[in-house]
């Protein structure tokens, strides 16, 4: 998977996955398609007692492959050593973010995605403590705001991305949400707090 592939398939619609059983590299573009709306973001009063305790800390781009590392800890991972090969290449030239959640200098939870121009293309997220993926997500799209974006893409609607304000849009929608951020000037720009 070069980078340059993979822009172009983000661009275009697509994600990579490996196939379960034989791990032959697919190029995903589900329908419906699950989003979350930068506005629509919800926060439960829990996630936000999390959040104001202070316990839990977050940097952006600080610890990238420690993100995908987390992320890759599962017992059916599709995340390989190509997949964070390649995902590295593509955080060096500027292209890959993750934001990381600490708990007293200890990784504790992130997320990890692509991003081009206004959409950020979220991989996937872990947690080892309550609350700290959903705490990633949080900051992840309050950078977002700040940087003018304007779509936040999560692959496939789950359970716990449902608690947070995910919807699903049939694809020809979100091809059309993809293309007008792909022709914004944003970009995510990781300055830690």
């Amino acid at each position: 998977m070069s980078t340059h592939l993979l822009r172009q398939a983000y661009a275009q619609g697509y994600f990579p996955m490996p196939h379960p059983h034989s791990n032959e590299l697919l190029w995903l573009s589900p329908d419906p398609r699950a989003i979350i709306p930068l506005d629509g973001l919800h926060v439960s009063r829990s996630l936000e007692r999390t959040i104001r305790r202070g316990h839990l800390t977050y940097t952006y781009d600080m610890d990238f492959a420690g993100v995908m590392q987390g992320c890759s800890e599962r017992p059916d991972t599709w995340i390989t050593d190509e997949f964070k090969t390649a995902y590295q290449r593509l955080h060096k030239e500027g292209y890959a973010h993750s934001v990381e959640i600490w708990q007293d200098d200890k990784l504790v939870g992130g997320v990890y995605g692509v991003a081009l121009h206004g959409a950020f293309f979220a991989e996937s997220k872990f947690h080892r403590v309550r609350d700290a993926s959903k705490m990633a997500i949080v900051k992840l799209v309050e950078r977002m705001k700040i940087c003018g974006m304007e779509l936040l893409e999560v692959q496939f609607l789950t359970d716990h991305l449902k608690t947070l304000g995910t919807i699903e849009v049939p694809r020809r929608q979100y091809l059309q949400l993809l293309s007008h951020a792909l022709s914004s000037p944003a970009k995510f720009t990781p300055v830690s707090p």
